[in-house]
Order: structure tokens, then sequence, then C-alpha cells
């Protein structure tokens, strides 16, 4: 189990990113516009320079949604690969069974 803080700092994260999304989606948009002037580009980069830094959806960490576990962690379960064999072998997961012999 990974430690809570870690796991409510990337909560946090998440919402962040959730609350900046659209502002920082607009920023984006101005200063990669080829057609506005040099001076109003700058100045969106720079307003973008000035958002928090957690609100970059890059700092999002993929966890597993059972432990926390920052490592091994497949996508489209969001489980950790030992969370996923647990639960794999005691049939909770549809379609999936462990192989023993």
């Amino acid at each position: 189990m990974a430690k809570k803080s870690a796991i409510e700092k990337n909560r946090n994260r998440a919402r962040l990113v959730k609350k900046y999304a659209g502002k920082r989606e607009r920023l984006r948009a101005i200063a990669e516009d080829e057609s506005l002037s040099m001076e109003e580009r700058f100045q969106a980069r720079l307003k973008l320079a000035a958002l928090p830094r957690n609100s970059a959806p890059s700092r999002i960490r993929n966890r597993c949604e059972v432990s926390g576990r920052p490592r091994g962690v497949y996508r489209k379960l969001k489980l950790s690969r030992i969370a996923l064999r647990e639960l794999g072998s005691r049939g909770m997961i549809p379609g999936m069974v462990k192989s023993s012999w």
C-alpha cells in the first residue's frame, strides 16, 4: 500500500488539471497561433507559465486504484500487476483466468 499522502497528492493534481484544462488549452492555442503578433503570443506563454505547475497533465502519475502502487500499472484496468494477479486468481475480473498446472 502506497503512502496516503502520495495518493492524495496525485488526486489533488488530477483535480487541478481538470480545473485549469480550459484555460490552459485557450492559452496554448493563442501561443501557437502564427497569425497573431509575437507580443500577444509571448504574453500567452507568460500566462501559461504562471499557472500552477501541478495543473499540467504530465504531472499526474498512473496509480493502482486498489493499492495506490505507482509502478507496473495497466492503464486499461487501472490496476497494478500485483493487484491484477490477486483479483484474477480470486475470479473477480470477468474473463480472466489465472493459469495453473
